[in-house]
């Protein structure tokens, strides 16, 4: 590959893990991201597995731990906010529903970010409207910036990635509905959450949860509900909260409080949850990363790790080719496909286990959550967290050697 610059398009997670392993193979990285900077806030994420292997390869993991949120595990409250089931997040060998380390995304985002710095140039505020190939390389269009040349682009942009949508297609032939909406916003601490993270299901498929978050005086609240497809401007964020406040008109627990704090939240965010399944993650020089390629939803709490064991596989398989791109991008996807299989497998009853449509679902599903902690179940249940997306990290150069869940 005689150009050595990689454009990297999104800077979440997926993005400045590569960067930052791309860097230390000697290429030159720019990741160009729409938000005018780092993204904060947002849900929190589990490190688990393979994925906290990847961060302790990376050298922060006493960084991560800083920042992660103190959580006593998860509990399903009824109306009354009387606790229906306890899982704790020591159960499973802290591998489970609540994992040992948990992170919002937008700090773990920011270690990342920093972790690339001053070597990684950064386009922020600014997006790809247009990538043209050819033998040597790829001429990319920006919405602000003036055109430039790069060996390889790789999409690290989300569900709703650009670079897939010009480089493979529209974005319904691989976005794959689960039939789930979601919201997350931060909200003030004025719940008694006790360390808990507390989740209430009503009729209708309606999920209202909220978590500690890692500052004093804030929580994480989120909506989620169950849907045919609804046509809805993903920018008209407005309206968003109107559709959300709708949807749980009536709802009890702590709904109202929650929505009054959702009006006045400034980090609000609302989309459909699907995952994305392509047959190949590359075309010629462009390739796929994270949610871009292969989003898992957060049902499966395994997205973080996809993102960060993909950016690890990728940066170390284009080193081990010398740059060559068809190599590196065939080893990459025999790499990563099976453990993206196993990590997109949903939990038992998938969507439906989550939230449940009637009062009869609930109690169905709160029975079983209690079952879960209790023997054999529990032993079971440890065996097939385990096993969840598991991988055998390859060693790539300096990178040390080992295989991690």
């Amino acid at each position: 590959m005689e150009n050595t610059e990689i454009l990297v398009s999104g800077a979440g997670i997926a993005g400045p893990a590569l960067a930052y392993w791309l860097r230390r193979s000697g290429l030159t990285v720019t990741v160009v991201e729409r938000a005018p900077a780092p993204r904060p806030g947002g849900q929190t994420v589990d490190l688990r597995g393979a994925g906290r292997t990847v961060i302790e390869r990376m050298g922060l993991m006493d960084q991560a731990r800083a920042h992660s949120v103190d959580q006593r595990g998860l509990a399903l409250v009824n109306a009354s906010g009387r606790a229906t089931a306890q899982i704790p997040a020591d159960s499973f060998g802290g591998e489970g529903i609540v994992s040992e380390i948990e992170i919002l995304r937008g700090d773990l985002a920011r270690l990342l970010y920093e972790a690339t710095l001053p070597d990684t140039e950064y386009l922020f505020d600014d997006t790809v409207t247009g990538l043209a190939q050819d033998a040597e390389g790829v001429t990319v269009t920006f919405e602000k910036a003036a055109p430039r040349r790069f060996g390889l682009v790789i999409g690290a942009d989300g569900p709703h990635s650009v670079v897939r949508g010009l480089s493979f297609g529209p974005e319904q032939e691989f976005v794959h509905p689960l039939g789930l909406y979601t919201a997350w916003f931060t909200a003030t601490d004025d719940l008694d959450l006790d360390g808990w993270y507390l989740m209430h299901n009503a009729p209708g498929g309606l999920v209202a949860s909220a978590r500690p978050g890692r500052l004093p005086g804030q929580i994480k609240a989120g909506f989620s509900f169950r849907s045919a497809p609804i046509e809805y401007d993903r920018r008209n964020v407005a309206a968003q909260r109107e559709l959300v406040a709708r949807r749980f008109a009536g709802v009890g627990w702590e709904v109202p409080r929650l929505l009054r704090a959702m009006h006045t939240a400034s980090d609000f965010f609302f989309d459909s949850m699907g995952q994305v399944r392509l047959d190949q993650w590359s075309r010629g020089r462009v390739a796929l990363l994270g949610d871009a390629g292969y989003c898992a939803t957060p049902l499966t709490g395994l997205g973080t790790s996809l993102a960060l064991v993909g950016a690890y596989v990728l940066a170390g398989e284009l080193a081990t080719a010398d740059g060559d791109h068809r190599i590196a991008f065939a080893r990459y996807d025999a790499v990563m496909r099976p453990y993206v299989s196993q990590a997109q497998q949903l939990p038992p009853r998938g969507v439906a286990g989550y939230a449940p449509s009637g009062a009869l679902g609930i109690r169905l599903r709160d029975l079983s959550m209690r079952s879960m902690t209790r023997w054999p179940m529990r032993n079971l249940l440890a065996a097939q967290f385990a096993k969840g997306g598991a991988i055998a990290l390859p060693e790539y150069g300096p990178a040390t050697a080992g295989a991690a869940r």
